[in-house]
């Protein structure tokens, strides 16, 4: 009888799940919850204080963020290769997730035109390993996701957005919650594909602010392009008109 492998590794992850959930509501003396929480705060510091050292040295950066999952002849993978391509060209660094797809592609783009390739890389029981256009010296590994994204928001002085599943949309809702909400310098926020994100951009002004949950100015906190070449140009109208700071 053939094996069916989708099956085979989903009674793996419910497996890992019931372990896990078992652990999770075992007993634990206070000794032992004390000695866990310290642990896990010096493995949070080692990655923040890791991120801090190499990337306070790497210059003014633009982000680019995507699927892992898009291929090599897909063209937002190309698209992102250019971009990644033109903002060196434009003078500055690249930062992407690390792994394979768009992130491949925005570093493949920095590492071919002899600009700063940076990957910040999630560890991940699927789909993440690093690709192999990152700087040597500019590749970090994190653990925690909100350590990652803390590295993106404080060493990024834009976002391009390519499409993405779930990990694009926290990262983009990120940043814009940030910038809005006063606490990050503002910086361009620029979505490639109208086509892609066009539903998300009806939702968001036909529900969030239709319901008052959001103010027509924050709209604002983004923009719309469909080509390489306009996401790259937004990206230099606005440091035309801003000068480059910390973001905080």
């Amino acid at each position: 009888m053939e094996t069916n492998t989708s099956e085979i590794k989903e009674y793996v992850r419910d497996e890992q799940l019931a372990q896990k959930l078992k652990e999770a509501f075992e007993p634990k003396s206070w000794n032992e919850t004390k000695t866990h929480n310290a642990w896990a705060v010096f493995k949070v510091m080692a990655e923040m204080v890791e991120g801090f050292e190499k990337l306070s040295k790497i210059g003014p950066c633009v982000s680019i963020f995507g699927s892992a999952r898009t291929k090599m002849d897909n063209p937002y993978y190309l698209m992102a290769e250019e971009i990644g391509y033109r903002l060196t060209k434009l003078g500055f660094g690249v930062i992407t997730g690390g792994g394979p797809g768009i992130m491949e592609a925005g570093n493949k783009g920095a590492h071919y035109s002899g600009g700063i390739s940076v990957g910040l890389n999630i560890e991940l029981p699927f789909e993440q390993h690093e690709n192999p256009f990152i700087d040597h010296d500019k590749f970090i590994n994190f653990n925690y996701f909100f350590v990652r994204k803390l590295m993106f928001m404080k060493y990024s002085q834009g976002y391009i957005v390519m499409p993405g599943g779930f990990g694009t949309m926290d990262e983009l809702f990120e940043a814009i919650t940030l910038i809005q909400t006063n606490k990050m310098v503002r910086f361009p926020v620029i979505l490639v594909g109208k086509k892609y994100w066009g539903g998300l951009m009806d939702w968001i002004t036909g529900t969030l602010l239709a319901e008052g949950n959001i103010k027509e100015e924050d709209l604002n906190l983004f923009r719309l392009v469909d080509t390489a070449v306009d996401a790259v140009n937004e990206i230099g109208k606005y440091y035309e008109k801003y000068r480059l700071e910390p973001n905080f």
